[in-house]
């Protein structure tokens, strides 16, 4: 069975007397270790697909299994477990607290898990070593650059071991370079094993990733499994 299995998955909005149709009928797998992109434009759906894979948002109609868990029968304590075990999340706006240290955010997500305190700070260690961090552990967010922020998240996102790495347009606060430096550092995420999903409107991001998706009102416009494939608009 696939990691991810989206059947029939539909998310309607009411607007006064209007139903907005977000996603209409999304059919997909996703396998482990694969490296996808969800590319459109503003108002493609792609954001609700976001909101619907990290379980922060439940469909309509349709089924989604992650990990062969059917997830739009789970309550809302059940997805909080299942965001915390299975997803890793990338913002674009890095959502570190601003109080903690890059260590501190890092273990974050360790806590709901019981883990104690010093194998909590190992595998902060661990996570900070392998974004290249291992140098800035006592440092407060704005203490950091933009992209240290964001191997920041990325290490927090790292530390759980989750089944999936969802990046909702990770690099559209930073520089060039340091976009390149951060899609450099997804690459060699994937090719240790991990499964990325990045959500972008940026097709030289989504040339990074080994599939590209191309939504457009709410339905799948295009699926590519080509590296090279080029994005039509």
């Amino acid at each position: 069975m696939a990691l991810i299995e989206l059947s029939g998955i539909t998310k309607y909005y009411e607007m006064g007397d209007q139903v907005v149709k977000a996603l209409d009928g999304i059919d997909i797998a996703v396998e482990k270790n694969d490296y996808l992109a969800f590319i459109g434009s503003s108002g493609s759906g792609k954001s609700t697909m976001l909101n619907i894979l990290g379980c922060l948002d439940k469909p309509t109609t349709g089924e989604y299994h992650l990990n062969s868990k059917n997830v739009e029968a789970l309550d809302a304590n059940e997805l909080s477990e299942i965001r915390n075990l299975e997803i890793g999340f990338i913002f674009q706006s890095f959502n570190l607290l601003p109080r903690a240290t890059a260590l501190g955010n890092v273990m974050q997500p360790l806590v709901y898990r019981g883990i104690g305190l010093s194998k909590r700070k190992e595998m902060a260690m661990e996570a900070l070593n392998r974004v290249g961090l291992g140098d800035r552990t006592d440092h407060l967010p704005n203490q950091l650059s933009g992209g240290q922020r964001q191997r920041v998240a990325i290490a927090r996102a790292l530390v759980t071991n989750p089944s999936i790495l969802l990046a909702d347009e990770p690099t559209g606060n930073l520089d060039s370079k340091t976009t390149i430096e951060i899609m450099q550092l997804f690459d060699e995420l994937h090719s240790e094993g991990h499964t990325l999903i990045v959500v972008t409107h940026e097709d030289e991001i989504a040339q990074h990733c080994r599939r590209i998706v191309e939504m457009k009102d709410g339905k799948v416009f295009n699926d590519s499994t080509s590296h090279s494939a080029k994005v039509s608009h």
